[in-house]
């Protein structure tokens, strides 16, 4: 019997580890995917028959910092996740093999799984009508390389913010014509794991729900799991009642910084952002951006690097005045929620204002 034949509790069995073990990972996966203590029985069952899927990573307008982000996941481990939970057969930057082999690699694991594997993808990709040359591997353009990957997937997960949005590569004025996954893949189902990186947890998380489930987890509206992506940066975090008090550090280097008050007028973007990073947070849940001091970039949200400075109070549309601003740290969640539902619509509309710029246009201004 082949090793992905095998299922994972004889996998684990093979490799020392004890049923009371196995249950308290079954435990944290629970508390991860935000499942009742009644639902650890049902994921041990399933994980304990479930056979390692086959998963498809393909890496295409990016900067690598989502593997990075994965590398550095705890529960489980990027090792206990490629070695005994899933069968990672393709991926640029951690498998070992290179050039022909590596493509033959792939295509042999697209053939021996066709309609089973998972596909995972990070950064975006040139769009159908752009130039194939702007991005390609082996040769092959993004575009045919994720329709043909796309064909035999089962799902389809985008990893961070340039393949779930555009990203960076797709800000204005996009010179590569630079899409996400879902503008493209329309016959499969999508997950979005947004964030610039996203949180390691919500990529291993996402992928061990659909080990055990055999679907992926429920979705919000922009396609971004709902434990993960359900509430807001701004209610999760820990300075919020600094906000509630009116109490808000105007410099990085003031009385206010240093006693730990809200960053809401330092540019944060937290009521209008909505991730894990602030119950999750990075390196075996050690920091994260707010708690070292520096404002939430709204970086898993749309359009975010198009929506303004990241240090000038976004979070606050142009047209309402300082009184009001005042107003909502007296006000509290209230004011918040009305000041969050502003911000997202200004961000929309900003989006829609923008003229495209050509490539000579901006050659021109550098």
């Amino acid at each position: 019997m082949s090793v992905k034949d095998t299922s994972l509790g004889e996998r684990l069995r093979e490799h020392g580890i004890s049923r009371r073990s196995f249950l308290n990972y079954c435990a944290a996966i629970a508390s991860l995917m935000a499942l009742p203590p009644g639902a650890v029985p049902a994921i041990a069952a399933a994980l304990e028959a479930a056979r390692r899927p086959s998963v498809i990573w393909l890496s295409f307008q990016e900067c690598t910092g989502c593997t990075e982000s994965l590398t550095r996941s705890h529960s489980p481990t990027i090792e206990d996740l490629i070695l005994g939970t899933i069968s990672l057969d393709y991926h640029h930057t951690l498998q070992a093999a290179a050039g022909t082999a590596a493509e033959a690699a792939r295509d042999q694991a697209m053939k021996e799984n066709h309609g089973k594997y998972l596909l995972i993808v990070d950064g975006s990709l040139p769009g159908a009508d752009s130039n194939p040359g702007y991005s390609t591997i082996a040769g092959v353009s993004n575009y045919a390389m994720l329709m043909e990957a796309v064909q035999g997937a089962a799902a389809v997960v985008a990893v961070g913010t340039c393949a779930a949005f555009g990203g960076l590569p797709g800000a204005d004025p996009n010179p590569t014509g630079a899409v996400s996954v879902m503008d493209v893949v329309k016959d499969k189902p999508v997950v979005n794991v947004s964030g610039c990186p996203p949180v390691p947890m919500v990529i291993t998380g996402v992928l061990v729900h659909y080990l055990t489930f055999g679907r992926l987890p429920e979705l919000d509206q922009y396609h971004r799991p709902l434990a993960f992506f359900g509430q807001s940066i701004h209610d999760r975090c820990y300075r919020r009642p600094f906000y509630d008090k009116g109490l808000f550090a105007e410099t990085f280097d003031d009385a206010g910084a240093r006693a730990g008050w809200c960053l809401y007028r330092l540019g944060c973007k937290g009521p209008s952002t909505y991730n894990a990073c602030a119950t999750m947070r990075w390196n075996s849940g050690t920091s994260w951006p707010i708690e070292a001091g520096h404002p939430c970039l709204g970086c898993s949200e749309p359009h975010f690097w198009d929506a303004g400075g990241f240090y000038t109070p976004l979070s606050v549309p142009t047209g309402v005045p300082k009184q009001a601003l005042l107003a909502a740290g007296a006000a509290g969640a209230a004011i918040g929620g009305v000041v969050a539902t502003k911000a997202k619509q200004r961000v929309r509309a900003d989006a829609a204002d923008r003229q495209p710029v050509t490539v000579d246009e901006l050659e021109q201004k550098l």
